[in-house]
């Protein structure tokens, strides 16, 4: 899709502000009653969508910001829920989020469900979208769920909002004034936390069953599904997650966000919190990015995450969850893609001399000898050693961890290739599968083989069902099973995702990980 279509898509979903019904005068059929509200959905091709339901009492605005998000309140009242709301304030300079509405009030969701006359619980899976903690929204087009609910019309899907950026995770406690402000460095999880508790107070009211949540997502929506676990509260609102190409190590330091604020401040020429929230969300946005704002990960702050993710992990944190988690092959070459060269050659440049640089002589020994070998375009030795201190490493870690504890870890990875040799399997290729969106090929360049496509969904559903992404004969669509093995720390496998070809694996076979000379990068979180 060009950017006119995207924004014609964005225009039709969004298209006006959800209303108060106060002349009785909608239709009950479409309505469900919320602890919140009756919120009055729109059918499309028998799928009933709910866009644009807000999940808090009060939104983070005025002197709310900066704040934990407020409960949810009983309320009598009906509502439209034609119009999906306004996202969340990120970074514009991200092509797709300049086309976003933004706006600080934005804490809301959707829901999809098919209109049929079952009267058992479905299970539910909640959408935590990525962009790097500073982009993205429901609105994106990608994330309409009306195609997967068509095919899939067993589950629920919901789709959730979160802050993003500078709203939602500015280290603030460190200022003169910010002893109220203990909560500002994660607020973007404590909002998806609030999310998951309102799903699972109301979903029953919409067909779906509250005891069997999955959470899942892709990038920084799939770190935060890894963290959610870490959250203390959160994992009695759900019982399993997905998460594609992130995984715990896209988080920072409390050192890290405070440097990121005192760039920030200098910048605003702000000097305490009072002075930050005299300041409106336009211009705090438009000088986060002239300034290259960073560290804007979650913080491992010994509050809401401890301060070793995967620590956490490997001690039983989520033994009790079943995890579902992999990487697409060439996950960097999407940022080189979506830069340019040259503007990958500038970000890269930068990168080493603020991360590269800095490590020990006998580890920047081990990187070189890595990037030496690897074959392909001028730009790929950098690309493939992030891809495996990013994305690769870190998700197979994960595996490790989540297994030595005693849990359940399956896990994939993920080959199929866009014909741009620059794209490859890049980062995000898999979502137009994920969501059933063959039309969406700006990164792909084409559609995937159908049957692959729906395979892949089938196991998604099926892992949200049961715990378990195997397909019986009975369900896959070619007819045949397919067994997803448990990751083992002997033979580590994993499930090929391979467009002509889905099999179980080994770790090894695939060359996921190079375990001497990157594996241990992930000490550095996001090197």
């Amino acid at each position: 899709m060009d950017a006119q279509e995207i924004r014609d898509a964005l225009h039709s979903m969004y298209g006006g502000e959800n209303k108060q019904i106060t002349d009785g005068n909608y239709d009950k059929s479409l309505a469900v009653k919320c602890i919140n509200g009756t919120f009055v959905g729109r059918k499309n091709d028998n799928i009933i969508v709910y866009r644009g339901i807000p999940y808090v009492g009060k939104q983070p605005v005025g002197d709310l910001r900066w704040k934990a998000p407020v409960d949810a309140v009983p309320n009598d009242g009906v509502y439209e829920a034609y119009y999906n709301a306004k996202s969340g304030y990120g970074n514009v300079t991200f092509e797709v989020g300049s086309l976003y509405y933004l706006s600080e009030d934005s804490l809301y969701l959707n829901v999809f469900k098919a209109d049929d006359a079952t009267t058992e619980k479905k299970p539910v899976m909640v959408w935590i979208h990525g962009g790097a903690f500073e982009s993205g929204g429901t609105i994106d087009p990608m994330f309409d769920c009306v195609n997967f609910m068509k095919e899939n019309p067993d589950v629920i899907v919901v789709t959730i909002a979160y802050r993003l950026g500078v709203m939602g995770f500015l280290h603030l406690s460190h200022l003169s004034d910010g002893k109220d402000y203990q909560d500002s460095q994660n607020l973007g999880l404590l909002d998806q936390k609030m999310a998951l508790k309102w799903v699972h107070e109301n979903i029953a009211a919409f067909g779906g069953d509250p005891d069997n949540v999955t959470i899942f997502g892709e990038s920084a929506g799939a770190a935060s599904c890894t963290l959610q676990p870490l959250v203390p509260g959160s994992q009695k609102y759900f019982k399993r997650l997905i998460a594609e190409s992130g995984s715990v190590n896209q988080t920072r330091s409390p050192e890290e966000g405070i440097e990121g604020t005192n760039k920030l401040m200098e910048a605003l020429g702000c000097k305490t919190v009072a002075d930050l929230l005299k300041v409106d969300g336009d211009k705090l946005l438009e000088t986060a990015t002239a300034v290259n704002f960073a560290h804007q990960f979650p913080e491992r702050d010994g509050k809401y995450l401890p301060t070793d993710t995967f620590e956490a992990y490997a001690n039983g944190a989520a033994k009790d969850l079943e995890i579902l988690v992999g990487c697409n092959k060439d996950e960097m070459n999407f940022f080189v893609s979506s830069f340019g060269k040259e503007g990958w050659d500038k970000w890269i440049a930068g990168r080493k001399q603020e991360k590269y640089a800095k490590l020990p002589a006998d580890e920047k020994a081990l990187v070189d000898s890595f990037m030496n070998d690897v074959k392909g375009d001028y730009f790929q030795p950098d690309s493939s050693l992030l891809s495996q201190s990013w994305f690769n490493v870190p998700i197979i870690k994960l595996s490790e961890c989540q297994t030595k504890a005693g849990g359940k870890a399956f896990t994939y990875y993920f080959t199929p290739e866009s014909p741009d040799p620059i794209m490859k399997c890049g980062h995000a290729i898999e979502l137009a599968v994920v969501f059933n969106h063959p039309d969406m090929t700006a990164d792909t360049g084409r559609a995937f083989d159908e049957t692959f496509c729906k395979t892949m969904r089938k196991m998604w559903v099926q892992f949200a069902k049961t715990g378990n992404p195997s397909l019986s004969a009975g369900i896959s669509p070619d007819g045949k099973a397919k067994e997803w093995p448990l990751y083992d720390l002997e033979n580590k496998r994993v499930m090929l995702l391979d467009e002509f070809d889905i099999h179980p694996s080994t770790e090894s076979e695939l060359k996921i990980v190079d375990w001497e000379r990157t594996y241990f990068l992930t000490k550095y979180y996001m090197l």
